[in-house]
């Protein structure tokens, strides 16, 4: 059977941000008085509609940039039309139209989907018995069940190399973009916590207001940069690319002066170097040499907190030590569901060891999700990563074993999604990850391409079903 011919995605991605971008600016500066917005809106409507039938993978690709970067906060000209929204509406309606009416999204199980869902569903009931249950509530309804109803959603429609190859230039694009803005504000000392780590839209209250949190938003898209740069047979111009923004999102990490995501760099640099690099004693020796030429250049030493100049277990490590204590006490208590989705920080006085006047975060992945869903969750949790880590590393080894068989932007995409796991792990010792999109994503694209290596592996011929663009 002939595969279903549409538009191209590239192409798809240029007519939806300029309509996303025309709507938005004539919502927000038009005066209603000039130009009535309603009729206009409505005059849309039919344009809006193709846009949901033809691209629903530019769409769905750009909520998620948009969710995960937060790029109209970054960008204050986008912060009042109402990107977001506007993206999560089309992309309900076109993932719901190609599901239920088109059939062109075909859902499947896999391991890792199915234990998401698991995990999904103990968070779900764990909001009903949250000693905040308001907090909880507002959480989920803002953050989570996007990323409930997104995660399988985006495995199911990525099915297709070009697919792939939008995916990676869409989130290396939008991490530059984060990148240089991070770089602005450290040179211009703008929004800058402890007079040292750079941050983004701190005044708005942004995500990215938290270094931590920033370090990790640079991540995702460094670990798919590096994989660009050392993948064998990738184009020079992506080469480039990726080249330009593996120093650009490596300078933004150092910027933030995150121990997190330094941890999250070298784990990065390291499986990449460790699998190309025959003598594994040389690999170590240099390994920590750089790590600890890393620390010095970051000049985490320079910092108020956690800085050389506390004396012992600085107080950033100890107010850790605290906030993990904490958090396995509110699992002790509430061993089944947890304190609740989001209710770490509020319930902290309660369960701290040690209080210093003020709440904190917890500061770990694993903890957190041990404190907000209980013993429970945390196995649950534990298992997703592992079931997923292991998805991913038998499809790197099955890409790379079959060179001739799988183009670059797969071997590249495999590759980068294996470093951006391992950097989850490591960095989530000391980042906050368990209900935010990182890992989600990672976990969608792990099954996407395990699918289609799936798939490949079993005929040497294309899907033998209808794709969409």
């Amino acid at each position: 059977m002939d595969s279903y011919k549409q538009p191209s995605s590239t192409h798809g991605l240029y007519i939806v941000t300029i309509f996303c971008t025309f709507a938005g600016v004539t919502m927000a500066l038009v005066p209603h008085s000039i130009v009535p917005i309603v009729p206009i809106a409505f005059g849309l409507i039919p344009f809006a509609m193709l846009l949901v039938v033809y691209f629903p993978v530019p769409i769905g690709l750009l909520f998620i940039i948009f969710s995960f970067f937060r790029l109209h906060e970054a960008i204050p000209i986008l912060y009042p039309l109402h990107i977001p929204l506007m993206l999560s509406v089309a992309t309900i309606s076109t993932l719901g139209w190609h599901i239920l009416i088109s059939k062109k999204i075909i859902p499947y199980c896999r391991p890792e989907l199915i234990i998401f869902l698991v995990f999904v569903v103990l968070v779900f009931l764990g909001v009903f018995f949250a000693s905040n249950r308001p907090l909880a509530i507002g959480y989920f309804q803002s953050t989570y069940i996007k990323i409930a109803i997104m995660t399988p959603l985006l495995a199911w429609i990525l099915c297709e190399v070009k697919h792939f190859k939008l995916t990676l230039l869409m989130v290396i694009w939008a991490g530059l973009i984060i990148g240089f803005i991070t770089l602005f504000n450290k040179i211009n000392a703008i929004g800058l916590v402890e007079g040292t780590r750079a941050t983004i839209g701190r005044e708005i209250g942004s995500v990215l207001g938290d270094p931590n949190d920033l370090s990790l938003a640079l991540l995702l898209p460094f670990s798919f940069a590096i994989s660009l740069v050392v993948t064998k047979g990738m184009e020079l111009r992506f080469r480039l690319l990726g080249l330009l923004a593996t120093i650009t999102l490596f300078s933004a990490i150092i910027a933030t002066q995150s121990r997190g995501g330094l941890l999250g760099i070298l784990a990065v640099v390291g499986i990449v170097g460790y699998r190309r690099v025959k003598s594994k004693t040389l690999f170590f020796s240099v390994s920590g040499i750089c790590a600890f030429a890393l620390f010095i250049f970051a000049g985490i030493s320079g910092r108020q907190s956690g800085g050389a100049a506390e004396a012992g277990i600085d107080e950033s490590a100890m107010g850790r030590i605290h906030a993990w204590e904490a958090a396995f006490g509110m699992a002790v208590d509430n061993p089944i569901t947890g304190v609740g989705l989001d209710n770490f920080y509020s319930n902290y006085f309660f369960y701290s060891t040690y209080w210093d006047g003020k709440n904190h975060a917890v500061h770990s992945t694993w903890f957190g999700v041990l404190g907000e869903t209980g013993f429970i969750g945390l196995g649950v949790f534990l298992t997703m990563v592992i079931i997923t880590f292991k998805t991913s590393h038998n499809t790197l080894k099955t890409v790379n074993f079959s060179e001739k068989k799988y183009p670059a932007i797969v071997r590249a995409i495999s590759e980068g999604n294996f470093a951006g796991l391992l950097a989850f792990c490591v960095s989530g010792t000391f980042l906050t990850q368990g209900f935010t999109w990182p890992f989600y994503i990672l976990l969608a694209l792990t099954a996407s391409v395990a699918q289609f290596v799936k798939n490949k592996e079993a005929s040497n011929d294309c899907f033998n079903y209808e794709k969409i663009s």
